[in-house]
């Protein structure tokens, strides 16, 4: 599934409505050129899952980020500064995965062969400099289901 959001707002709402399809232990893959929105969108679940939208911000320097004031807990993990699978290996990411909240991983190609097998894939694009194409694909048979969801509300 394919949509275009014409602004951050809209990437925020995009947000918001993939929030309350989400379950626990849920695991989203965000993909996407320095700028796409990944952060942006990481705003609108957090805000779906009642976390004050400015309280959640880019990790880059703070490479997981849990947010647990929301209806379930939000683990908001950047690997934008890791290029090696050691790296993420040491940070006890998969503690985090699977467990009492939903992961979203910013650039999620980082993890490799470390990558879930199951797991909601948004590939974001650059339109224009205020448009991005969201891409959603569905690895496993619960992320099937929630893109079937998905494609009722978006």
């Amino acid at each position: 599934m394919e949509i275009v959001s014409n602004s951050v707002h809209q990437t925020l709402r995009i947000g918001e409505l993939l929030s309350k399809q989400v379950n626990p232990g849920d695991i989203i893959c965000l993909f996407g050129n320095l700028g796409s929105g990944k952060t942006v969108l990481t705003k609108g679940i957090g805000k779906g899952l009642g976390i004050r939208r400015d309280k959640v911000i880019s990790s880059s320097f703070i490479l997981i980020r849990p947010y647990t004031q929301g209806k379930i807990p939000l683990y908001h993990f950047d690997l934008y500064r890791l290029n090696k699978v050691k790296d993420i290996l040491a940070l006890g990411y998969e503690e985090y995965l699977y467990g009492k909240g939903l992961t979203v991983i910013e650039w999620a190609e980082r993890l490799k062969r470390l990558m879930p097998r199951d797991f909601l894939k948004i590939e974001l694009f650059f339109k224009t400099d205020s448009a991005r194409s969201l891409k959603f694909s569905a690895f496993g048979s619960r992320y099937k289901r929630l893109l079937n969801s998905l494609k009722k509300i978006l």
